[in-house]
């Protein structure tokens, strides 16, 4: 029996097309593995090691946080701080940068990352995910600051998630497509099971949390009324609505049949000051640019989100993905 394309070896033939590559973002993202794999030990386990459930403690959201948030996040640090391959990362989970440790060798990319994607779903056994992206460091620079962080999505050079459901999957994007991997437990190692994803352009599928319908906007209650009435409506077909409040559930479900996802702005989130539910650096940014790479779209509204300057570290938005002609349509209804 053939063993099959590691993670590793897939790394491998792609920056041999790289003048210059050293092998370092192979190191980078089989340190991310790495966490990947642990986390989806836990997972696994869950209350067989004793990690579900909430600690006593909020994040810098403000959000209760779960045990397995807490151990993700640190699992993510121990993964990555010590092999020379970042020069600092972010998460979700942090007020602040986390820098490596003094002595250590500093590497040439940026982490940010969301350690335990929809943590909501652990204790009732549904999927959740890790979200990670990564920029390039600034050169000459010993201790990056957050500014060093602040770039829009498409100077991203990588971006992926691990999804932690029935099987444990890893998708990446290096800018040139979108490949999928599937954890063999047995063997240990991620293998490449799909190459050059893509997403079908036309779909019948949304998602989206319609208990806040009562505070949309007219664009996206307009978008979802001509939905709803499916067939005897002015799309003239039926719509499938679909909703596991895990992003990355959302967008692996996308990848491998089409759909949209929404998590609009909505009058509630501005009353508050925000423009939006998810995290432009943490969560919007990596999956536009795996969208995107799959031949979807990915907006704030109408604007591409890989454009979108970011203002801080923690900012949040509006986000609207998927199938393109669907993804189009909505955003239009933001111009008229």
């Amino acid at each position: 029996m053939r063993i099959g394309t590691t993670l590793t070896s897939y790394i491998l033939r792609k920056q041999r097309d790289i003048e210059g590559a050293s092998g370092t973002f192979t190191g980078l993202l089989n340190d991310i593995a790495v966490a990947c794999k642990k986390i989806a030990d836990l997972v696994n386990k869950g209350d067989l090691v004793n990690v579900l459930g909430s600690v006593d403690a909020t994040n810098v959201q403000g959000e209760q946080q779960k045990k397995l948030d807490v151990i993700s996040n640190q699992l993510m640090i121990e993964a990555l701080e010590g092999n020379g391959h970042i020069a600092a990362l972010a998460s979700e989970e942090m007020e602040d940068l986390h820098h490596v440790p003094d002595g250590a060798r500093r590497g040439r990319y940026l982490l940010l990352c969301d350690p335990l994607d929809g943590s909501s779903n652990v204790d009732v056994n549904v999927s959740v995910g890790t979200i990670f992206s990564i920029l390039r460091a600034p050169e000459g620079v010993e201790a990056p600051q957050i500014a060093d962080f602040l770039k829009p999505g498409v100077e991203q050079i990588a971006a992926g998630y691990c999804l932690y459901g029935p099987s444990t999957m890893l998708v990446l994007t290096t800018g040139d497509g979108v490949s999928a991997f599937t954890l063999d437990r047995d063997f240990g190692e991620f293998l490449l099971t799909k190459e050059n994803i893509t997403i079908p352009a036309d779909t019948a599928e949304f998602a989206i949390n319609a208990s806040n319908q009562r505070f949309w906007e007219p664009p996206v209650a307009r978008y979802i009324e001509e939905c709803l009435q499916g067939a005897d409506g002015p799309r003239g077909k039926n719509f499938n609505m679909r909703w596991v409040a895990s992003m990355v559930a959302e967008v692996h479900r996308i990848l491998t049949r089409g759909g949209i996802f929404m998590y609009p702005g909505d009058k509630r989130l501005k009353a508050v000051g925000k423009a939006g539910k998810l995290r432009l650096m943490y969560e919007a940014n990596p999956m536009a640019f795996i969208v995107e790479q799959a031949g979807g779209t990915a907006v704030c509204d109408g604007q591409r989100i890989m454009e979108i300057q970011p203002d801080e570290l923690h900012q949040r938005i509006p986000v609207m993905l998927g199938s393109r002609n669907e993804v189009e349509r909505l955003a239009s209804y933001f111009q008229t």
